[in-house]
């Protein structure tokens, strides 16, 4: 009964068809497998029961003696069909079958009359709408139209093109359209040809550009495109993505019309057409969108499979197709319903049957349909139950050891305990689902396992079975307990100074941290013992900011996180401000701007400002002359100011700690020089320990942020505390390496230049 003659599959399905009024249909459906099967047929649903006007054919095909699309009981024969076969092991259901009836509407288009000069072009089109699709043929003058003449282009679609016109071709035009269900004639149109060819010229111009078209696989689509202009225009294709049209299957009609034969998915697209006067750029264009849909079919079949009682089924059912198809699966032919140990995976392409049980057997169907068509596939599903399993695992139980672990014990089976060769411990979480249960193996002598690495907080599942070589027990009864909590985790915690009251502590976000309600944060001087705080900050919060602290001192900062099973454990930065106030005093920053302002009521300043601004300007126009830039030093009396000469950009890269706008570099070659700056006026004008009165004396500079690049950035002095040293410039030396030991060295501007 394994053998692949046993599966219950059809040979034969029913197919689409379109039935003729008053005439007989045929339903072919033909299965194999293990007999005795039974077979039964469904329209929309209902089941069938054999009438004089339907019945069921010994090979198990449908009979239909008249078909009606509307009987007087306002009944039909049309719908969709399918048949179902039954045996032993289960039930199948067919792939529907749409039925429609042959139909043939009224012309809905005419072709109309038309006068068209000599050399133009005509177009003539008639639509009908008919089942199945009509075959549209044009008569001139009540005789066909001649298709071996170049000049003239029949349509799929009913339209009749005539290209290059000339005075024969004038005349009645009218089309035939014909199916299964009926043949109809269109009303006639005139085509009149006039005058000669004229020689004038006519920018190119597409008459009618292709459609839309929604078709499936294998048709054949025909993209219209008709243009006229004089010197008769160019027609070429392309496609909007800019991917090639290729050439298997392509075929143009007439002038510029585009046959695609044989459609593949890979034919959707957006198609322009072209209209290009020869020689020119110029060009007219019209687009039109082609959408080939393909009927669902089967990537992976599922397969039949046999599993003890106790495992896991798993069914795989890969569709594809355009647009994707959706997947149902059926259960001896009825919808499939999910439960805890039934679940559908991957949009329905996996079908997962855990804990298997005898009345899980059947055949399980996998439909994939979309709006192009419909399949199917079964598998069927055998439970393995054999005779002297052991009886489930007895007394199993759960008890918590800590945040994250449990112990779990349980007793021997108390039936058919020889043939054990091990348990198999099923863990899950109590709020997951059934496809998250994870196992650990135990061996036959063991009858405890602690379970480890579990989440805090957390509720657990538990059963057992116990494995022989011939299969597994049932289930025992499942326990369920919880982990303890446990205190959140340390945060990481960083320190940032903003000024020299002001720090930001920041940590990371709290999705880290486990389970809690919120951060505490503490902060003090070191050499106190009391804290501020607790600040208590939301579990959301990633920042704050600490103020008004004291410059002078080390602070300690404390962050620590808490929940409902207490605080965890802190983390600790220290931060000092001091450095922030002294890079502050030693590099003031240079605002000559609000000097100047501050400045500007004095007699003094106004003389100051007057030399700042000629300086400025003349050092400006060095600095575009000669590629050099200004230096200027402020001295102590007013009365003496002394432009120091120009320096190359080269010997002013050295840096160091600027000290009242000259470097270490410049004290070092004045010491050479025999010029040394007075130490004395130096400790007082930079005092290690400031007092409130030099704070107050002390240096005043500002820099302006929105000065320009071009100003010369300056330093100025209260007036009773200028010096002048007095330097010659020297020229500048060809070597820079080679200047003489005794030239004095020169004075570097202000350190603080933009």
């Amino acid at each position: 009964d394994f053998g692949c003659s046993s599966e219950l599959a059809f040979v034969v399905e029913p197919s689409d068809d379109i039935a003729v009024q008053e005439q007989p249909l045929i339903l072919y459906c033909q299965v194999e497998g293990i007999q005795p099967i039974t077979i039964t047929w469904r329209k929309n649903g209902v089941m069938i029961v054999d009438s004089e006007n339907a019945f069921m054919l010994a090979n198990g095909s449908l009979y239909v003696s008249r078909f009606q699309r509307l009987r007087g009981d306002g009944s039909s024969d049309e719908g969709e069909y399918d048949c179902m076969a039954q045996n032993h092991y289960g039930l199948l259901v067919s792939r529907k079958a749409k039925i429609q009836a042959a139909t043939m509407s009224d012309f809905h288009i005419h072709p109309q009359n038309a006068v068209v000069e000599e050399g133009g072009v005509a177009r003539f089109q008639c639509q009908i709408h008919g089942l199945p699709e009509p075959v549209i043929l044009w008569h001139k003058n009540s005789m066909p139209v001649n298709t071996d003449n170049e000049r003239y282009t029949l349509l799929p679609k009913g339209v009749l093109q005539i290209t290059g016109l000339k005075a024969e071709d004038s005349g009645i035009f009218h089309c035939v359209a014909t199916n299964i269900a009926n043949v109809k004639f269109s009303r006639e149109a005139r085509l009149t040809v006039s005058g000669s060819h004229s020689t004038v010229y006519k920018d190119p111009m597409i008459l009618v550009g292709p459609e839309n078209l929604t078709l499936t696989v294998h048709q054949t689509a025909v993209l219209e495109c008709i243009a006229t202009g004089n010197p008769r225009p160019i027609v070429s294709w392309s496609r909007l993505d800019g991917r090639p049209i290729g050439v298997e299957g392509i075929q143009v009609l007439g002038t510029g019309n585009l046959m695609i034969s044989d459609l593949t998915v890979q034919h959707s697209g957006i198609y322009v057409c072209a209209a290009n006067k020869p020689g020119t750029r110029v060009r007219r264009t019209a687009q039109g969108s082609l959408v080939v849909q393909a009927p669902a079919e089967f990537v992976q079949h599922p397969q039949s499979i046999s599993r003890p009682v106790g495992t896991t089924a798993i069914f795989t059912c890969v569709a594809q197709g355009e647009p994707p198809p959706q997947i149902t699966w059926l259960r001896n032919g009825q919808i499939l319903e999910t439960s805890d140990h039934i679940k559908l995976k991957n949009n329905n392409s996996t079908l997962s049957i855990y804990g298997i049980n005898q009345a899980d057997e059947a055949i399980y169907q996998c439909l994939a349909e979309n709006s192009a068509g419909s399949t199917q596939a079964s598998a069927r599903l055998t439970v393995l139950w054999a005779d002297g399993l052991p009886s489930p695992p007895q007394g199993v139980r759960a008890e918590t050891v800590s945040a994250t672990t449990i112990q779990v014990s349980w007793e021997k089976p108390l039936q058919n305990t020889k043939e054990i060769i091990g348990y198999v411990l099923h863990i899950r979480k109590a709020a997951d689902p059934v496809e998250m249960e994870y196992q650990e193996a135990v061996s036959k002598s063991t009858f405890q396992q602690l379970v480890t690495d579990l989440e805090p907080s957390t509720s657990y599942s538990f059963y057992i079975k116990a494995y022989t070589s011939r299969g597994a027990s049932k289930a025992s009864e499942v326990t369920v307990v919880s982990t303890l909590g446990e205190v959140p985790a340390m945060p990481s915690l960083f320190i940032k100074v903003i000024n020299s009251t002001t720090v930001q502590a920041t940590w990371e976000p709290s999705i880290k941290l486990g389970q809690h309600e919120g951060f505490k944060l503490y902060y003090r001087k070191v050499h106190l013992s009391q804290y501020t705080g607790p600040v208590l900050l939301a579990s959301n919060i990633t920042a704050y900011n600490i103020t008004h602290l004291d410059a002078s001192v080390v602070y300690e900062v404390k962050l620590l996180a808490y929940n409902q099973h207490g605080d965890g454990n802190s983390t600790v930065r220290f931060v000092s401000l001091r450095e922030t106030v002294e890079r502050t005093v030693l590099n003031p920053p240079c605002d000559c701007m609000k000097d100047e302002q501050n400045n500007k009521t004095s007699t003094t300043g106004i003389i100051i400002g007057i030399h700042i601004g000629v300086t400025c300007i003349i050092f400006c126009i060095l600095f575009l002359m000669f590629g050099y830039r200004g230096r200027l030093l402020m001295c102590k009396n007013v009365q003496e100011q002394l432009s120091t000469p120009q320096i190359p950009r080269s010997q002013r890269s050295a840096t160091g700690l600027v000290l009242n706008g000259a470097t270490r570099r410049d004290r070092d070659d004045r010491d050479l020089n025999g010029k040394q700056l007075d130490m004395n006026e130096l400790e007082r004008l930079f005092p290690a320990s400031p007092s409130q009165e030099q704070q107050e004396k002390g240096i005043t500079s500002a820099h302006s942020p929105s000065a320009p690049h071009d100003e010369t950035p300056i330093s100025t002095l209260p007036l009773d505390e200028f010096s002048i040293i007095e330097e010659q410039p020297d020229p500048l030396p060809k070597n820079p390496h080679g200047s003489s030991p005794a030239a004095p060295a020169p004075d570097h501007g202000p350190a603080n230049e933009g």
